[in-house]
């Protein structure tokens, strides 16, 4: 099994080390089991993987980076843990093929870097059960590229972020030192796993790889880096550019980046990336600053009316 790598955990870039079969924890919070926030049908996602029935999402509470503008801090950093569900790669096998059954287009990961080896056992053994809708591991890209090369052809469709390519902005925001150092291999190795984006008739993904980047306000010099790490990769990427940064969280301690991203800046990001010859880009509205904040207090997180 997967998990028994938890002994000497290297799940991801932080090499903690800790024995997480004894129970003991580091900076992710999390032992053997899974903390599960909310599992559902979600619409929030980019068109291939929302579709027309919606992404079977599994949001993992606990998270390997600190985020101070996190969209979602209530499950990755301020969690109470009597208020989640513990799961076993028994129990997540079983979620995954309840979500199938209500007509989930894919199992959505959300933030699984942590919890890298207890979710590939769940997706043996829930493939053995009869698991036939593809895999999403949806990332914020601190990923460690030689558990990624443990769980090859587990996953599907890889859909991570790049958040930086600059390890001061990376420290001073989320708490890693080595981001910049971390991501271009990251990418590299799900591109070599997965390829290009594969969608149906309907326009639903299958297989590959979508790459999203938000755009910080009055960081654009980082986007830029970023958005050029993805072109050398391969220009035919799907990159999902994102406008929609608000203040959450802590970003209210942090004055160049406690305001909304203005739609100049987020213009002049996506004309760089089409200078850089990046055609298939998803492009969001300005009014996604407010409709993508979710409320993790409520029984029903999110503003779609997902199920």
């Amino acid at each position: 099994m997967f998990s028994s790598q938890l002994a000497v955990c290297k799940c991801c870039p932080r090499n903690c080390g800790v024995n997480r079969l004894a129970g003991e924890v580091s900076y992710c919070r999390t032992a053997t089991e899974t903390l599960v926030a909310y599992t559902g049908l979600y619409f929030g996602e980019e068109p291939p993987i929302s579709g027309s029935k919606g992404s079977g999402a599994i949001f993992i509470a606990g998270c390997n980076l600190r985020c101070v503008y996190c969209q979602n801090y209530q499950i990755s950093q301020n969690f109470n843990r009597n208020k989640l569900q513990k799961m076993s790669p028994e129990d997540l096998a079983g979620e995954m093929l309840r979500l199938q059954d209500v007509g989930a287009h894919n199992i959505n990961f959300v933030s699984p870097s942590h919890v890298i080896f207890q979710m590939a056992d769940a997706i043996v053994l829930a493939r053995e059960k009869g698991l036939t809708i593809p895999v999403v591991y949806n990332s914020g890209g601190y990923d460690s590229s030689e558990a990624l090369q443990m769980i090859r052809g587990l996953v599907d469709i890889y859909m991570p972020d790049i958040k930086y390519m600059d390890n001061q902005l990376a420290k001073r925001f989320s708490g890693a030192v080595d981001y910049a150092d971390i991501i271009p291999g990251v990418l590299s190795e799900m591109f070599k796993q997965v390829g290009l984006l594969v969608t149906d008739e309907q326009g639903v993904a299958k297989k590959g790889l979508l790459i999203r980047h938000l755009v910080l306000p009055g960081h654009l010099d980082n986007s830029r880096k970023c958005l050029q790490v993805i072109a050398a990769l391969s220009p035919n990427i799907q990159v999902s550019l994102m406008s929609q940064y608000s203040p959450q969280h802590k970003a209210f301690s942090y004055p160049d980046i406690n305001r909304r991203l203005k739609p100049e800046e987020y213009d002049e990001i996506v004309d760089y990336a089409w200078s850089l010859g990046l055609q298939n880009l998803f492009i969001q509205q300005m009014s996604s600053q407010d409709h993508y904040l979710p409320d993790f207090n409520k029984q029903q997180p999110f503003c779609e009316g997902n199920i």
